[in-house]
């Protein structure tokens, strides 16, 4: 019998509500701005060609054994990888993956929190019209001034965490379901919206040109500083290294999320939807801002300092920019809002199941301990700025404590849970068990899942992991 446990969380209302919950998980400040950016650099159309085939190959049966396993568990990541492992007759040591993804979901929410703090105060600085026909230097003192100042980080970082934990405190359908269902809809609005923005006032043909136009001699071939060619498969492993990070895999989100899903429901062409959408969001997004970059002689590939430096600029001297401005960094918070409450919500779910609390006293905790930790982060950029804890250590040398919070998260901890539920899920999983539970019959279709998720995925996760520890490149 499929997925025989009930969660005491209660359930998604329908498949498209999960769809919708998963797909705000997976979308979050990085879909913005990174996609399509590394698109454009690495070969336009023949990029999304290859990160499509990674997404096939790595994160749409990643993604379906973390559901499964989250639905056959129906708990918190952590007593569901032990209730599992139990079933399957192997060592309960296999709960510590749960905990992976519960304590990486909570350090990264930590962070995540401030910068999505930036966010919400660029709400405001939009619509006051404080961008208006400001210079380069004026925009780049406000963003200075911003994370210069301790308090006013706390401020913002308080208010997103606050917005967080109301949220998840409401539980499954009255909280995160009733949020997805405004927030995403909102957010697919607000991209469309900026999309014909964008057509109307920037270089719109060159943005596709960008995005679209199969290069693959620049998906395959570099420059060095000497201005010699030379032969590289680096832009294959950012396909592979996207695909795996963007739609949140390895930190409990989906897993947890997955154990709200309706039996009956089936987990391949829900998973397949929520590819798909977070893949048409991160497109959009680039259509939404690069004919704004291009319009303005910009530079496309300054990372975050393109949200809080260069579109400021560029719709500040731009026709209606208070308004689409203002409707932009509305976006970025609930992109990130979306996703901070599927980081927060395995850590409730075990605090509910195993301290015998409430879901508003488990928010609560959880949050105020998260905001804690945020602390951290927001010194980093003003008075901590100069601490650099492991400054011996080569690779750390420059690294705050933030940046090694992130590294820790993104670099080690995601690519090792991503590999550890592909491992479990064939090769401890009975087959009976995740054939019953993904109901796909002994058919191709499940017969090729198996194959990509016991093979295939596992050595390209580890590639991936080899090459953000910078061990394994291929130039």
């Amino acid at each position: 019998m499929v997925s025989i446990r009930e969660s005491i969380h209660g359930e998604w209302s329908s498949r498209w509500a999960f769809i919708l919950a998963a797909t705000g998980s997976a979308v979050g400040l990085g879909n913005i701005w990174k996609f399509p950016y590394i698109t454009g650099e690495n070969g336009g159309g023949a990029f999304v060609l290859v990160y499509l085939a990674c997404i096939l190959v790595i994160g749409v049966p990643i993604m379906m054994a973390e559901i499964m396993l989250g639905r056959r568990g129906r708990q918190s990541p952590i007593n569901t990888m032990r209730d599992l492992s139990i079933e399957a007759g192997h060592s309960t040591h296999w709960q510590y993956l749960g905990w992976l993804g519960v304590i990486a979901g909570f350090l990264i929410l930590s962070y995540y929190s401030v910068i999505a703090g930036w966010a919400i105060a660029y709400i405001m600085r939009a619509s006051s019209g404080v961008f208006t026909d400001a210079s380069v230097e004026v925009i780049k003192n406000e963003f200075v001034s911003l994370v210069g100042d301790p308090e006013k980080l706390i401020a913002w970082h308080t208010l997103f965490m606050v917005m967080t934990m109301v949220v998840v405190a409401r539980g499954v359908q009255g909280g995160l379901e009733k949020a997805v269902k405004f927030l995403m809809p909102s957010l697919f609005i607000i991209l469309i919206l900026l999309v014909g923005y964008s057509m109307q006032n920037g270089e719109f043909n060159m943005a596709v040109k960008f995005l679209f136009t199969p290069d693959f001699e620049a998906l395959f071939y570099k420059t060095d500083a000497q201005g010699n060619q030379y032969m590289s498969w680096n832009a294959v492993l950012i396909a592979m290294g996207h695909a795996f990070f963007t739609l949140s895999l390895g930190m409990g989100a989906i897993m947890v999320y997955g154990s709200y899903l309706p039996a009956g429901t089936s987990i391949a062409k829900t998973t397949f939807m929520i590819a798909l959408a977070d893949t048409v969001v991160a497109l959009l997004a680039g259509l939404a801002i690069f004919p704004i970059v291009f319009a303005n002689n910009l530079e496309p590939g300054s990372g975050p300092g393109l949200i809080f430096n260069t579109l400021p600029f560029a719709f500040g001297h731009m026709d209606g920019g208070i308004i689409f401005g203002t409707l932009f960094f509305i976006l970025l918070t609930f992109a990130a809002w979306s996703s901070s409450i599927s980081l927060i919500e395995p850590a409730v779910a075990w605090l509910v199941e195993n301290v015998k609390i409430s879901r508003a006293k488990a928010a609560i905790l959880m949050g105020l301990a998260c905001w804690g930790m945020g602390l951290l982060t927001v010194f980093s950029f003003n008075i901590w700025s100069d601490l650099k804890p492991l400054e011996d250590i080569k690779i750390f040398k420059d690294a705050t404590i933030f940046d090694l919070l992130d590294y820790l998260t993104a670099n080690i901890m995601l690519p090792l849970g991503g590999l550890l539920i592909a491992i479990f899920s064939v090769w401890i999983m009975s087959r009976e068990a995740s054939m019953e539970e993904l109901d796909m019959g002994d058919r191709i279709g499940f017969k090729l899942w198996r194959f990509l998720v016991r093979y295939i995925t596992p050595i390209a996760v580890i590639i991936v992991f080899l090459n953000v520890l910078g061990i394994v490149t291929f130039k």
